[in-house]
């Protein structure tokens, strides 16, 4: 089984330092607090930035074994907090942005399938406490 272990720090005034077992680290902070001079990320938002990420990766990787490789693509994910504390997202869903000329639609959609029905471990933990629904959107250039 594998382990992953963080270890986050506070540097005071509602901020935190966590690394990343990749040795990288990235500030923290309550959001709500924010009057535009904090430079940092907010927990629940990063919970949804791992979520695309998560997926992406998946994508990114079946793509380049299906040779359906895109011009480019982008994952926007939309959530929903509950109104009552513990606040938590309870409704989120992911769009799947593809660009190109002559796009691979039935590889495309195959791979985004697979990293949301097997692969994307992110995805399945959002599943636990979410209502997670997704759609493709492809993009043809001229």
């Amino acid at each position: 089984m594998a382990t992953n272990t963080v270890t986050t720090s506070w540097k005071k005034n509602g901020k935190f330092e966590s690394d990343n077992p990749s040795k990288h680290s990235l500030i923290m902070y309550d959001a709500s607090d924010d009057n535009g001079d904090l430079v940092g990320f907010g927990p629940k938002a990063l919970m949804l930035s791992s979520l695309a990420g998560c997926s992406g990766l998946d994508v990114d990787s079946l793509l380049k074994k299906m040779r359906a490789e895109p011009t480019d693509f982008n994952i926007v994910v939309t959530a929903e907090l509950t109104t009552e504390h513990p606040k938590f997202y309870d409704k989120v869903h992911v769009d799947y942005h593809f660009y190109g000329t002559d796009l691979k639609v039935d590889k495309i959609t195959k791979a985004v399938n697979l990293s949301v029905e097997t692969y994307c471990g992110v995805m399945e933990m959002f599943r636990q406490f979410a209502t997670v629904t997704t759609q493709i959107h492809m993009h043809e250039n001229e």
